[in-house]
């Protein structure tokens, strides 16, 4: 065991062995139901392990949903799929009261029914679809772990993360998600298409006669253990002020790249920089490395920082994207001296 290795908490030497041991096996387990989306595979464990909720886009048919719920099938955890629909109420998703009568006295008296909300892993799909009253019912829940309603708050389980996916193509029926909740979600991961290899293989694999049946691999103790062990990996100063420039730049008011301060109309906050320091620790681990390096930082920054990046009309005229814009920042803001920071191993 490294130095790095000797302040991990908690856990033995061999504790940690295991561990990492049955996080690889996710990864393999729904690679056997996934056909081709391993990147997006690795970052959504990414969030899962740096304890943050995901946002996938992506057309439909890419397996979205799916990957979802295999991914609870594998962790071992309670799963509630809420299809989004442009007339779901907010007590839809976090619970209403009702009226019951105690069969004893004869008194009536209202109790708290918990909605779907009331899980580790809540599924929801076509997010987009739902109007803002809804979508807000969600804020609480992502920012705080609890749900207040009349007066009184309960806590949701923990782990409790939130997994929404929305369609990019279709506009019609759709409410955008307003700025302040898109910065609750700690990634912002498309979905592409597979390659032509891969949807080969999709196409035997879902054609025919053969069910597959995943098997879990992590509880909700081991993941716990695993987020614990993410806020434990090292991650030296120098990167810490690469991340706080690479955020900084961002911001059209005080950024030195041009394409910046032509295009963004709003730059990331200080949450994007918490979320690239404990996804930059995930992306480590699950790499089976316990000290931060640039290709960490550099894997995370677009599903990190392209939902927190806000274009002017300028750029959607003449196309830019975010990633676009990510791009340019990767290439522009100057990386650590130090060689001990810079590499991958």
């Amino acid at each position: 065991m490294t130095e790095q290795q000797a302040t991990l908490p908690t856990l033995s030497e061999t504790e940690i062995e295991i561990i990492l041991a049955k996080l690889t096996k996710v990864s393999e387990e729904m690679g056997k139901v996934i056909v081709g989306q391993q990147e997006v595979i690795r970052q959504l464990l990414v969030s899962i392990l740096a304890g943050g909720h995901c946002l996938l886009e992506g057309v439909p048919g890419l397996a979205k949903t799916l990957m979802v719920s295999s991914l609870a099938q594998t962790l071992e955890l309670d799963f509630n799929r809420v299809q989004f629909t442009p007339d779901l109420m907010p007590s839809d998703i976090i619970g209403t009261e009702i009226l019951e009568t105690d069969h004893q006295s004869g008194e009536r008296f209202f109790k708290f029914q918990q909605g779907p909300v009331f899980t580790n892993i809540l599924l929801a799909d076509e997010i987009n679809r739902t109007p803002p009253k809804t979508q807000a019912a969600l804020l609480e829940a992502m920012q705080e772990r609890t749900i207040s309603y009349a007066g009184q708050s309960y806590p949701l389980p923990k782990p409790f993360f939130v997994l929404a996916t929305q369609n990019p193509v279709e506009q019609a029926g759709t409410y955008p998600l307003p700025e302040a909740q898109l910065d609750r979600f700690l990634t912002f991961i498309r979905v592409g298409y597979p390659s032509a290899e891969h949807e080969i293989d999709i196409l035997k694999r879902t054609t025919g006669t053969d069910q597959v049946k995943l098997k879990p691999v992590l509880q909700a103790e081991d993941l716990i253990a695993l987020q614990q062990l993410v806020r434990a990996i090292e991650i030296a100063d120098p990167l810490l002020e690469y991340i706080s420039r690479l955020v900084r730049s961002t911001r059209p008011d005080i950024s030195q790249t041009s394409r910046i301060k032509d295009f963004v109309r709003w730059g990331a906050g200080p949450r994007a920089g918490q979320a690239l320091v404990l996804c930059a620790k995930a992306s480590a681990l699950l790499e089976g490395r316990f000290a931060v390096t640039m290709h960490d930082i550099h894997n995370i920054a677009h599903s990190v920082l392209r939902h927190r990046i806000l274009l002017n009309f300028q750029a959607q005229a003449q196309g830019v994207t975010t990633d676009s814009i990510i791009d340019t920042l990767l290439a522009e803001v100057s990386p650590p001296s130090s060689p001990l920071v810079g590499g991958k191993s």
